[in-house]
């Protein structure tokens, strides 16, 4: 069976790592994107080597569009056309809406919706039907925040994630009939680095045991076995919709 090519934006560290090392157990070519943590990335790449698997590491800022086109151009070159794209590149936000500073709010809306939009341009150019392409999947990373509000300090990070809902059903009805999926993971309190920005794990943990109501906080492999799912064509059904991997919060 021909092999698929998959790429995780942001994929050195926490959900995106897990979703890398998912995908090459089931037999993908794993492109691992990132733009500051090099180092984490070629291990990501290195550690699937070794096991067996297809991997490379790219760096690209995926907020700017010239590094997005730079960046597919070479998963061109080393694999051919794409077959899933996970936009999970992102950062958190921690200032009052008081506090805030137009730079600030840039760098939050340039990594978090920014990125998916040229991510996503440059995937359907080459997956979609009208284009040559044979079809694809796109899954966006959001997050529970774009229904709750975030914590606090986070009005930035949930107004982002909340545009990225928006723009997966705007995008599955547009490039649906050219049979590319396109859904979203809404994740919840996931134990990753990313947090320590809102305190630490253990504050995160203990949170967990009365706002979750499964009590406990979520890993970053039990949300990169639902983007492995939606990828996959036992989700082939499953499109223009969103998944909370949040403990039912």
């Amino acid at each position: 069976m021909t092999m698929k090519t998959i790429l995780i934006t942001g994929a050195s560290r926490g959900i995106g790592a897990s979703i890398a090392h998912a995908a090459a157990r089931r037999n993908y070519r794993v492109v691992v994107n990132f733009n500051r943590s090099e180092a984490a990335a070629m291990q990501v790449a290195s550690d699937i080597q070794a096991a067996g698997g297809a991997a490379m590491a790219i760096r690209a800022d995926v907020s700017r569009q010239d590094e997005v086109q730079r960046m597919f151009k070479a998963v061109d070159d080393a694999y051919g056309p794409l077959d899933i794209l996970v936009n999970n590149a992102g950062i958190l936000s921690n200032f009052r809406v008081d506090q805030a500073d137009p730079a600030q709010l840039d760098e939050i809306f340039r990594s978090n919706v920014y990125s998916a939009y040229y991510c996503s341009r440059e995937a359907i150019d080459r997956m979609a039907l009208d284009k040559g392409g044979k079809g694809g999947v796109i899954v966006n990373m959001s997050s529970v925040a774009s229904r709750l509000g975030g914590l606090a300090g986070g009005s930035a990070y949930a107004a982002s994630k909340g545009a990225i809902d928006s723009f997966t059903l705007a995008l599955a009805k547009e490039v649906g009939k050219n049979g590319i999926r396109v859904n979203a993971v809404r994740p919840g309190l996931i134990e990753t680095d990313i947090h320590q920005l809102h305190g630490s794990l253990e504050q995160m943990r203990s949170m967990a045991e009365t706002a979750v109501p499964l009590a406990r906080s979520g890993s970053a492999d039990e949300v990169a076995s639902v983007v492995l799912w939606l990828a996959s064509q036992e989700a082939s059904y499953v499109h223009g919709t969103f998944i909370d991997v949040a403990g039912g919060r």
